[in-house]
């Protein structure tokens, strides 16, 4: 999962190396997708698909274990309290799930 749980793909001209990943829920349609832009990275066409901002995108880094696990598992309870929140009639979204979304990166 990548840190903002956004999707990803790219290709590396120089190793020839590509990659697709980071669906986070998002699998069927995004592979999809995924498949048809690294064949257009692959071919080295330039189309709509190889300038979409998930071409070659940097992905921030997760900490270093213990930290990763804590930051994520804190990420999860925060928005599951913030959920409840909202569920019981906050009129607002829930501080926590800002909260929440600074740990991702969002």
């Amino acid at each position: 999962m990548p840190r903002d749980w956004c999707t990803t793909v790219g290709f590396d001209k120089q190793t020839g190396i590509g990659w697709a990943g980071g669906y986070v829920g998002l699998g069927v349609s995004t592979s999809n997708l995924s498949g048809r832009t690294l064949t257009d990275l692959l071919l080295g066409n330039d189309t709509e698909l190889t300038r979409l901002p998930w071409v070659n995108r940097t992905v921030r880094k997760w900490e270093p274990e213990p930290l990763r696990w804590l930051g994520v598992h804190s990420m999860y309870q925060l928005y599951r309290i913030a959920d409840e929140r909202e569920a019981k009639g906050l009129p607002r979204t829930s501080r926590l799930a800002a909260l929440a979304d600074r740990i991702t990166g969002h």
